[in-house]
Order: structure tokens, then sequence, then C-alpha cells
């Protein structure tokens, strides 16, 4: 079955793939164009994880859509919450129609004589394949493999007799009541889960092999409940988002020009909370901050379950798993009725889906990012990636923003195709995520994701502030972007894309 005559198509229905459908309606009102989502509903991530106590651990303000007010005081908001918030973004748009469930994306190829892309997506219910043709292509997929996660192999792992559960594939209704719970990880997902099952199991044990700076926010925005009963919702929304862009820009600078202070600040803060209770060496790294990204919990909800006692935190090496638990390396056992592994994702791009040009594969590891929206050499497509020092949809919301101005400025003159050209050649090792950072899941991911330049277009500033005016403002054509036109039928060859100079 073949579905022709798309303007656009759109991979995905999480954050990413709401929000350019949402920019499309608005800004290129007569755009015809469909979303393919793999899963039943909308969502993306936050459809997919179901782990207790799941929640954003960037601020909603930020979190949420430029163009749609977050309307509660919440400042880091629960995964039901954020899944509710995107689909009332769809009804309120219109969206329902548009987004084609369970279709899953497995390969796509674009044909320059045609000028489209064939796009295959197959049924996870009936395996029945549909073609859908376009003449762009957004890939709004994430950057994380949903059918595997990272897990690593732990000597003894067959021999325990318990549960051993990863939070992406977490079971319904499981019961942890009374249960001596070990998690391994240090990171948002498992700051998360302890004081979420800390109240209903025995015990609750975080096992990290190395501390992470966590910091503490309130759970309620003081200022935006105030201003809420005396200004409109939306003037409320933009001056909080503000607000935190500025202040999220401020203290990602600082942690950066003054490591040394802000660990301090960090450490300090941690102390206030923990107090006698817990030693400071399970929240003291050994690396400056910001290398990694902050936890953030609300109301220091994991401190409280510390200190109430019901939780702890372990700082050391696994050498095996036993039948009822985990041997440490220094010696210490710890007892486990379930052990979560809160140990990362497993990177992949476009859904692992086959991606070529005139049947030519594209290796999108092998390619340069333009203003990280589009790949070099890649026709009449963009590729959505937010930020890992802020919040995911700021920059969700000026790529889609982008890719609408450069289909209406084709529009304009009559151009069909768009390719960018690293004529340069200033591709760098380093990816689209940056090097800056020290995560395991982007360090994992050094051979799977496109690559940034050095200079100009092709290096990622992760920087709100500087990509508003450049994705929003700036100027279509460049130097960088080589612009087509249809080719006649009578042609015998197609004509050479012409560049198109700002």
């Amino acid at each position: 079955m073949t579905q022709n005559d798309l303007d656009v198509i759109i991979i995905g229905a999480g954050i990413s793939g709401i929000s350019a459908a949402c920019h499309l309606k608005t800004e290129c009102p007569g755009k015809r164009f469909t979303i393919l989502e793999r899963r039943q509903r909308v969502g993306g991530t936050w459809d997919l994880f179901r782990y207790p106590g799941i929640r954003s651990d960037s601020d909603i303000f930020t979190f949420g859509f430029k163009f749609k007010p977050w309307k509660s005081s919440s400042v880091l908001a629960d995964g039901k919450a954020i899944r509710d918030y995107v689909e009332e973004t769809v009804r309120d748009y219109g969206l329902a129609d548009d987004i084609q469930y369970g279709m899953r994306f497995t390969k796509a190829n674009w044909d320059s004589a045609a000028q489209r892309w064939s796009v295959y997506a197959t049924d996870e219910k009936t395996g029945k394949e549909t073609v859908y043709t376009a003449r762009f292509m957004i890939g709004c997929t994430g950057y994380y493999d949903y059918d595997k996660a990272y897990k690593p192999d732990f000597p003894g792992e067959k021999d325990f007799k318990g549960q051993i559960i990863h939070p992406q594939f977490w079971p319904e209704n499981l019961d942890y009541t009374g249960k001596n719970v070990v998690i391994i990880g240090s990171g948002a997902t498992a700051v998360t889960l302890v004081p979420a099952m800390a109240p209903q199991a025995k015990h609750v044990t975080m096992l990290q092999r190395s501390p992470t700076y966590v910091a503490t926010l309130p759970a309620q925005d003081p200022l935006y409940a105030r201003l809420s009963k005396v200004l409109p919702a939306q003037v409320v929304y933009q001056m909080t988002r503000v607000r935190n862009t500025n202040l999220q820009k401020f203290i990602y600078k600082f942690s950066r020009e003054q490591p040394g202070l802000m660990r301090r600040l960090l450490l300090a803060a941690v102390k206030r909370q923990v107090g006698d209770k817990v030693d400071m060496k399970h929240f003291t790294p050994t690396y400056k901050p910001w290398d990694q990204r902050l936890c953030a919990v609300p109301n220091g909800d994991l401190f409280k379950s510390l200190r109430s006692g019901k939780s702890s935190v372990v700082t050391d090496q696994i050498e095996r798993f036993t039948e009822n638990g985990i041997q440490l390396k220094s010696g210490e056992f710890l007892p486990a009725d379930i052990i979560v592994t809160a140990t990362g994702l497993k990177i992949q791009m476009v859904g692992g889906a086959q991606v070529s040009v005139d049947s030519k594969p594209v290796d999108i590891s092998e390619h340069v990012t333009y203003k990280s929206v589009m790949l070099e050499g890649v026709p009449n497509a963009a590729i959505v990636f937010g930020y890992t020092n802020s919040s995911w949809t700021l920059k969700a919301d000026l790529a889609s923003a982008y890719v609408c101005r450069l289909l209406n400025y084709m529009d304009q003159h009559q151009f069909t195709t768009v390719v960018a050209k690293d004529f340069e050649q200033v591709k760098t090792a380093d990816t689209v995520l940056g090097s800056s950072m020290s995560s395991g899941y982007i360090q994992r991911a050094l051979k799977d994701l496109p690559k940034q330049g050095s200079k100009g277009p092709w290096k990622v500033t992760n920087d709100y502030m500087t990509d508003k005016p450049m994705l929003s403002k700036g100027p279509i054509a460049d130097d960088y972007l080589t612009f087509g036109k249809a080719t006649p039928v009578s042609q015998a060859k197609p004509k050479k894309p012409v560049a198109e100079v700002a």
C-alpha cells in the first residue's frame, strides 16, 4: 500500500514530533503531513517509562512547549502529567487524525530523480507494510533504543533468585511491599526511584559505583502560583520560562567557569540536608559540576528518605550477584528481593531504521549536523536533538520553527530541494551531544551519533540564547545550503542544484 504526495512526514509522536506538528499547523497551514508513531499513544518517553515516581529532570516551564502554557505551579512534573499535557496539545491543535499509531518506521530512501522520500512503515499488529512518499522528512525519534536498554553483564546474575528489573521495562503492578530493593545506579532514574519506592519497601539501597551531584529544587514555584492569580496564563508562563531559561544558562556557565566554587555550593547544600545521617562521600563526585548532568530532586525528597532510615546509599563495586543479594568488592553484602538496574540507555538513531539516498545507505554517525537540525549531504530532511545541559524541548521548539521557516522559504522561491554541504570539511570526532560531558550514555554514543563541526553552523552550541536568533531570525540562505528546483520531465538529466547565497 502506498500513500503519496505528502509534503512532510514526521517520525515519532513524542515531545519533538508533536512540537513539529504544531508548528506545521500554525506556520505552514497548507502543508499535508502525517506522523508515524510506533506506540499506541503519544508521549514517546513519557508513555514508555512507567517506573514509580517517574518525572522530568528539567523544570516543566522550559520542558513544556513554548506555545502551550503549563497550567500548574509544579516544577518537576510527573510522567502522567507530562503525557496528559502532550495529549491535550494534540487535541488543542487538532492533530488526532494526523497520527498513524502502531506504525514502526523501518527504512527511508531519498530518490533524487523523483525528489521524494519513500518512507516504509510496518503495522506492528498486522505486519502489513505501508509506503509513504513525502517531499520532506523530520526525524523525531530521540536517540535511544526503545527495545533494548543498556545493562552491563553482572557476574552471578543467573544465580539471583529474585527479580531483576530495568526501569525501561517496568512490570505492571509490581509488588515490592516489604521487600529489600537494591537500585544500581546514581543518575536521575535512581534518585527518583529511591524516595518513590522506600515508603512501601522494607528497605531501598541505592548502589552506585561513583557519586553524582544532586541539587534540590522546590516542588512548587511560589511566584508562578501568585502571578497566575492576577495575570493571564500565557503571560505568566512566558515570564517563568524566560526566567528559568536564563537561570539554567547562568548555572551551567557558572559551573564551567567556576567549578571549584560551584562544587562547594552544591556539596554544602547537600550537607545541610543529610546532616550527620549520611556520609558525604556518597555525594562527593570526583568530576567537576556539569561534566555530567546534574540530578534534581524536588523538596529534597531523596535526602528526606535517607534521613528516615527507609533508604541508604552505598558507594562500592559489585563482585557478584548471589542467590539473595549482591556481594560487593569491599566485603559488604546487600540483601535483595528485587534488583533494579538503573544503568542507562542504549543509543540508537531514527529508531534503528535504515536511511539511504538514491539507494546508498547513510551512516548517520559519519555525517556532520548543520545548525544541529540537518545532516550534511542528506536532502530535504531534518533531525531533532534537544539540549543536554538544559531542557530538551527548548531546542525541539527552535528546530521545529526553523524547519517551517525553511519550508516557507523554499515555497517562496519555488525551490523543491535543499541539502547542507560541508565544503570546508570541518567535521570533528565530537558528536552532536558534545564531548564536555563524561556521562556514560554520551561516551557510549560516540560511535552512533552524528558529528558536529569545528566552526560555523556545524558547531553545536548547546546554548539557547545563541541558537534562538540563529534559528528563528537568521537568514535561511547561506554558503552552506544548496537549493534546487524541479527538473522538467523533458530534460534528460537533472540540473545540478544551485547554491543560494544570502
